[in-house]
């Protein structure tokens, strides 16, 4: 059962993924992929989140499951990260390719230590 509450829970992650990029991707009309990056940090917030409610706070291995492999594993993405990176350094853009990287990199990190630190604090 976990099994197939995980892989829904990726579905809504994946959908929710696409309507926040394309939010984003809407307001900002520049080449930097920034919907990515908006997606990217904040699951990293989530999986900070999760971490520590589990660590912490007695939330629920399948649960933690569900939210954390399912739900943000389906929300966040590398290869879309991996492959906007390489276009832009294809396109000649390779200081905002190299933006992306540090930035998604160092931002999801502050921000997933963010996600636990609140968790903590709960």
């Amino acid at each position: 059962m976990v099994t197939v509450l995980v892989t829904i829970a990726a579905g809504i992650g994946a959908i929710c993924r696409y309507l926040v990029d394309a939010a984003v991707r809407a307001r900002t009309k520049e080449v930097f992929p920034a919907g990515t990056l908006v997606v990217n940090v904040s699951g990293s917030f989530l999986l900070g989140l999760i971490a520590g409610w589990t660590a912490h706070h007695g939330l629920g291995t399948h649960t933690a499951l569900v939210l954390g492999a399912g739900f943000a594993g389906g929300f966040t993405t590398l290869s879309t990260w991996a492959w906007e990176t390489f276009a832009l350094a294809d396109g000649d853009a390779t200081a905002a390719a190299a933006l992306n990287v540090f930035g998604s990199l160092g931002l999801g990190m502050l921000t997933a230590a963010a996600g636990l630190g609140l968790a903590l604090l709960g």
